[in-house]
């Protein structure tokens, strides 16, 4: 069977071999854009394109007002706009860095490591993969009362950095990493750590970047953390703030303009690091299923 380890994903330079491909992904790529178009240019319309009957896919007079009045309802609060942010950030730039760094360190481990109970782990992260949040939502709210997180930023960041999705796609990266380079830097002399740092951890860095973007979705844009877990309003995250502001504008009807300006700002974080990734997401989901 050929071996597909130096296969490129995505080549750098054109072929007129490639005509064919390009003549169907690039209808197929217009297609599935259309609803990020939507999503930019929803945010722009003033309040009778909002409205207007038929629906208009594409603004026709673009505005700044939905976010003037967005500036506006924030500076109203009683906790400023800046302080949601703040914590969305803390929280997302914290949560990716943990859940990177012990989900490869696990998939290390449960890749090349002997020790008791190896199996049954991989195992129990296997059928992790058939719960929804939602089915966990009671245990993981008694857990995280008795441990005395309730109103602080680790019980918005501790019951996400587990993703049994993410170990999987990494203990795939991990398991072709040749026994032998491992066996040769021991002899060297070399700890596991620095073999996982220095040997592994660049052999891995495609499916690194995956969890990476993964992990910054599920924190970014997760609301129910600061719904059932935070009562202080100033420790809320800018997603939840964004999720409340057809009740702030009084008039759901009324405050379209300003939640689609909101799911604007939401959504570009996540288009901008998926765009600068691609490339390596694309190579982690190639690589997870080919041996």
């Amino acid at each position: 069977m050929a071996s597909f380890s130096g296969m490129k994903i995505n080549p750098s330079r054109f072929h007129k071999s490639q005509i064919k491909f390009f003549a169907v992904l690039l209808p197929m790529a217009l297609f599935i854009a259309l609803p990020i178009i939507f999503i930019v240019s929803h945010a722009f319309k003033p309040e009778n394109e909002l409205f207007a009957y038929p629906p208009r896919f594409l603004v026709k007079v673009p505005t700044l007002d939905n976010f003037r009045e967005l500036i506006t309802i924030a500076s109203e609060s009683g906790i400023p706009f800046s302080r949601y942010l703040f914590n969305s950030i803390i929280v997302t730039v914290a949560g990716v860095f943990l859940s990177v760094l012990f989900t490869s360190l696990a998939a290390y481990a449960l890749s090349k490591l002997k020790f008791k109970g190896k199996k049954m782990l991989f195992e129990i992260n296997t059928i992790a993969l058939m719960f929804v949040p939602i089915a966990v939502t009671i245990p993981r709210y008694l857990i995280v009362a008795n441990m005395g997180m309730i109103d602080s930023y680790w019980v918005l960041i501790l019951p996400l950095i587990a993703m049994p999705v993410g170990l999987f796609l990494v203990k795939q990266f991990v398991d072709q990493t040749p026994n032998e380079l491992i066996e040769s830097a021991k002899i060297d002399g070399a700890s596991e750590m620095q073999i996982f740092f220095k040997i592994i951890v660049p052999i891995i860095a495609p499916a690194i970047a995956t969890v990476g973007i993964l992990s910054f979705q599920l924190l970014w844009n997760d609301v129910s953390a600061s719904s059932l877990y935070i009562n202080d309003e100033r420790m809320k995250t800018l997603a939840f703030y964004f999720s409340t502001l057809g009740a702030r504008t009084g008039n759901t009807i009324a405050g379209q303009g300003v939640m689609a300006a909101a799911s604007l700002i939401t959504f570009v974080p996540n288009i901008v690091i998926f765009i600068f990734l691609q490339g390596k997401v694309m190579n982690t989901m190639a690589h997870s299923g080919i041996k």
